[in-house]
């Protein structure tokens, strides 16, 4: 295979806040930083990483879509083993669980990070 993920980028206005909530969130290190760019990576990878650019006009997405709003063009998966702890520690690092109820699946829940990027926490197999 030539092809391989590098990394998934997020825009926001504030890269290294945005960055320092990742960073606590799943445990990995920041590969660089500097006020528009921060690149964060798993312990012992390069890569793929998750990257954080400077997008000064940043709209947050609006979930569920609703006609003529800002859609949401991706958001990160991210597989706990304790949902409820990990989606109370994710919300005490600065993430909001959405409003949404019920949510989509019982083993998965929609948040958004600090800048209003969705994501979700779900458990293996679902």
């Amino acid at each position: 295979m030539t092809t391989k993920l590098g990394a998934f980028v997020l825009g926001t206005p504030a890269p290294t806040a945005l960055a320092d909530f990742y960073r606590a969130l799943l445990g990995w290190e920041e590969a660089e930083r500097d006020p528009e760019w921060v690149r964060l990576r798993a312990p012992g990878q390069e890569r793929p990483s998750l990257s954080f650019q400077l997008e000064a006009d940043h709209t947050p997405p609006v979930w569920p879509q609703l006609p003529g709003t800002q859609q949401m063009q991706a958001h990160l998966d991210l597989e706990v083993d304790d949902l409820e702890a990990e989606t109370q520690r994710a919300c005490a690092l600065g993430a909001k669980l959405e409003e949404l109820q019920p949510q989509p699946q019982h083993d998965v829940r929609v948040l958004r990070d600090p800048h209003g990027h969705p994501f979700c926490l779900f458990l293996p197999g679902a």
